[in-house]
């Protein structure tokens, strides 16, 4: 993968190129729908068509919604064919239940053609930082009087937080070691990969991508595979290591964005007027920064 390609991914294009791969797919679905029980075969899974428009009409406009989710696959289970999907989220995004709900109800609109329906089951991966703090379901939006509550229809997504994930359940080795990757790039963690495990060059590249860890591509040594542990030592050194002073900003700028979004000129010029013993600091610090009055308080 060469840099070109590695500056052109980002945390959404990331993972849908990882679960392109269908042994990636079916492995996480199992693990986190079916508690790692073998129900969904790579072998059987046929990618679905999933482009879905509608037009919304009133007195006022006409609005064209085009809508794609990330990816979607026909298979069955224990001969029972259904529609499963991933939805990744890097962010917390409010309108997740509202956007969920307009996709697969387009989507049985489309195959009120058939005679029966086939099932839809969604999961919305979350990759982001912080807790998922926002809304589950329908009734979250809403405040509904008591005595109305058991006939409302409440529609709910299926969340699954990467960092929640128990790793024991997925089968597949790769698939398995992309998760632990991102769950310790978060937690800085890196003394927990006591073992010495050989993972896809560009899975961890996708994996640091999500979490943001680009000062782990820097200088990725060449090949298929890399040593996991090597990588996250890598990350745990951060800036120890001699360099220009104005590329350790810059690094630390590109992971201050991609975590937190494009920081203040104020906070970018308090970071860049900072001494190579504070930028050590916050690098040291990057996995609990929330917010820019974190940068802030660490430097300070």
């Amino acid at each position: 993968m060469n840099l070109i390609t590695v500056n052109n991914l980002t945390p959404d294009s990331a993972c849908r190129t990882f679960f392109s791969n269908d042994i990636h797919f079916a492995s996480f679905s199992n693990a986190v729908l079916f508690d790692g029980k073998q129900l969904i075969h790579p072998e059987r899974l046929v990618r679905f068509e999933n482009d879905t428009s509608f037009i919304i009409n009133d007195t006022k406009s006409v609005e064209d919604k085009k809508r794609r989710r990330d990816i979607v696959v026909k298979t069955d289970v224990n001969g029972i064919y259904c529609l499963f999907g991933i939805e990744h989220q890097s962010t917390i995004d409010v309108e997740m239940v509202i956007r969920c709900g307009i996709y697969e109800m387009l989507e049985y609109l489309k195959q009120l053609k058939n005679k029966r329906l086939i099932p839809q089951f969604m999961v919305v991966f979350y990759t982001g930082s912080r807790k998922w703090e926002g809304p589950l379901k329908l009734s979250d939006y809403l405040e509904i009087p008591k005595e109305l509550k058991p006939y409302f229809n409440d529609w709910k997504i299926y969340l699954v937080d990467v960092k929640d994930i128990d790793t024991s359940k997925i089968k597949d080795a790769q698939t398995r070691y992309f998760i632990e990757a991102i769950q310790n790039m978060y937690k800085g963690n890196y003394d927990k990969l006591h073992r010495r495990v050989k993972m896809n060059r560009n899975n961890f590249i996708y994996a640091a991508i999500i979490t943001g860890s680009l000062d782990l591509i820097k200088d990725l040594p060449e090949g298929d595979e890399i040593d996991m542990c090597e990588g996250m030592e890598r990350m745990a050194e951060g800036f120890r290591s001699e360099g220009k002073l104005e590329e350790k900003r810059n690094t630390l700028l590109s992971l201050l964005n991609v975590k937190l979004g494009n920081v203040s000129r104020e906070t970018e010029s308090t970071i860049r007027s900072c001494t190579i013993e504070k930028l050590n600091k916050l690098t040291l610090s990057i996995f609990d920064i929330q917010n820019e009055n974190d940068i802030l308080s660490i430097i300070h």
